[in-house]
């Protein structure tokens, strides 16, 4: 692994100016640089240098968004697959290695991370390490202590951080967080999450689980680095089984069902709830193995009670200052997550009214929620309407886009952003199936301060992984 590189006196004074425009907490502006007395340095108003990494699927889609930027570097390991990206912004410098992509493109001021979820710590962690802001998509890495490892990294360097949960921008995510606020179905004690995944509808899949690893070595493809793509995970052969997109379900790759919707879905909930550090977590699945994920499972969170508080944690730390959530005392909470499985439906719920294949129900004493839509039709008609009362987003890729150039920051910031993973990701310890058996006879009880288990010494090696020679953060 390389270390930072010296860097010209122009390029530092930019950086700089970038990375502690982060800070600020004001409203977004523009205005020249000379006002600021900031020596040249880039204004608000002026385009940022982005770099992707891992561009061929979902990081594509992110460089999309941030057109109007300037797209200065591209790196893949698989130059098919990346192929149609890097013919996109043809300008772009090209590389294979994100890590000499960073050393030699000095001109970078934030980089887009979109590969599989094993290389998420390491390429957020070498863009942080050279004073890069860095976007990186969910789940935000592929371990617990990862995790932490990364949110402290980037609250320490104060470089702008977004994780790729769009929905967490959306208007649906506030109006879900104001009824609740508003106590539309009064003390909520139970939230249900679910999804198809990795089944799609009943009879075809997104990707296979509950396999073996493949016994035939085909060769690699000459357009891929199989050793890069690898990076710290174990070595075995290649295989077309892993990519593209199939690695989610393989225990070294990916994270699952779980990994990659639950940072989408419990979002919403971890906001309206103000959640943080679970208690306990206790899972169930359909047959596991060492090599793949449950072709099903349920998880089950136990979180302590949250006090009212008049400058409410949770809402700063999410990007929501101003939001008036303080006033609100909730109770302990049960927190069900589902994968290839669905909950019971609710007492109250109409005939004839679909839970969906992907949804969340928060359960209180005065009724439940379902998606965004308040139950019985009795209580809903007795809340009305609740007005808003939380500001809104410009966009969840504009917001890493204006915080890093001195905008309030993003609403999924990793200060938020490594929390949330750290929860989602304690279920996939749970799931492990040399667990299985223990599992059966008691839930992991979890001290999120010490980053262990307190009565399974067993899991807390599932919490960090151990990488590949080369390989460290």
């Amino acid at each position: 692994m390389k270390t930072n590189t010296v860097v010209s006196h122009s390029a530092l004074s930019r950086r700089q100016f970038l990375r502690a425009s982060t800070l600020s907490a004001t409203a977004f502006m523009v205005v020249p640089g000379g006002v600021l007395g900031l020596r040249g340095a880039t204004s608000p108003n002026e385009k940022l240098n982005v770099a992707g990494i891992g561009i061929g699927g979902q990081g594509g889609d992110d460089l999309g968004h941030m057109e109007k930027e300037n797209i200065v570097a591209l790196c893949d390991v698989d130059k098919n697959y990346g192929g149609h990206i890097f013919k996109k912004y043809s300008k772009a410098q090209q590389f294979t290695d994100y890590r000499q992509m960073l050393d030699q493109v000095k001109e970078i001021d934030g980089v887009v991370i979109a590969t599989p979820d094993h290389h998420h710590a390491f390429a957020a962690m070498e863009g942080i390490k050279r004073g890069k802001h860095v976007y990186c998509e969910k789940p935000l890495t592929h371990s617990v202590w990862e995790a932490r490892r990364l949110a402290g990294a980037a609250h320490e360097a104060k470089v702008a951080t977004q994780m790729g949960n769009g929905g967490q921008a959306s208007d649906e995510t506030r109006r879900l967080c104001e009824y609740v606020w508003a106590g539309a179905i009064g003390q909520v004690t139970e939230a249900h999450i679910w999804t198809d995944r990795p089944s799609n509808g009943l009879f075809n899949e997104y990707w296979p689980q509950g396999v073996s690893r493949p016994k035939d070595t085909p060769p690699v493809p000459a357009t891929l680095d199989w050793d890069l793509w690898l990076g710290p995970a174990p070595t075995r052969p290649y295989h077309p089984a892993y990519l593209p997109f199939k690695w989610r379900g393989w225990w070294d790759f990916g994270t699952g069902a779980l990994g990659d919707i639950g940072c989408h879905s419990m979002d919403p909930v971890f906001r309206a709830l103000k959640l943080g550090a679970p208690l306990s977590v206790q899972a169930s699945s359909t047959r596991v193995n060492e090599e793949t994920f449950p072709l099903g499972s349920m998880v089950t969170y136990q979180f302590p009670a949250r006090p009212a508080t008049p400058q409410d944690i949770n809402c700063h730390v999410a990007g929501l200052e101003g939001a008036a959530a303080g006033a609100v005392a909730m109770p302990p909470c049960k927190l069900v997550w589902y994968d290839g499985l669905r909950p019971p439906r609710p007492d109250g719920l109409p005939e004839g009214k679909k839970m969906g294949d992907n949804g969340r129900m928060l359960v209180g004493d005065k009724g439940f929620i379902l998606g965004n839509q308040v139950f019985p039709e009795s209580r809903a008609k007795e809340v009305g309407q609740v007005p808003s009362s939380i500001p809104r987003s410009g966009g969840h890729h504009a917001e890493w886009v204006q915080a890093c150039k001195g905008g309030k920051r993003p609403g999924s910031n990793f200060d938020w952003a490594g929390p949330l993973a750290e929860s989602v990701l304690l279920g996939n310890v749970a799931l492990r199936v040399k667990l299985r058996e223990d599992l059966t006879l008691y839930k992991l009880c979890w001290d999120s301060a010490a980053l262990k288990f307190t009565n399974l010494e067993e899991a807390n090696r599932f919490v960090r992984r151990e990488y590949r020679p080369g390989w460290s953060l």
